[in-house]
């Protein structure tokens, strides 16, 4: 099931996935959202486990801001 929080977390990494690029801030509000309702579902654990692994391969670049 696709929870809110899902599809917000959804639309922030797919943006930076567009981007090739993620703020260290938009990063932080992922990981917030994603334990906002206490629990990480798995639809959020594939989201963040497909972020960390474009972050790890250099596909997404972490920046400061």
């Amino acid at each position: 099931m696709l929870t809110k929080s899902g599809r917000k977390l959804e639309d922030i990494i797919k943006k930076a996935i567009d981007d090739h690029v993620i703020k260290n801030s938009e990063y932080e509000e992922i990981i917030e959202l994603a334990h906002a309702d206490g629990r990480i579902d798995q639809h959020e654990k594939i989201l963040l486990q497909e972020l960390n692994d474009l972050i790890a391969d250099k596909s997404v670049k972490r920046v400061a801001g």
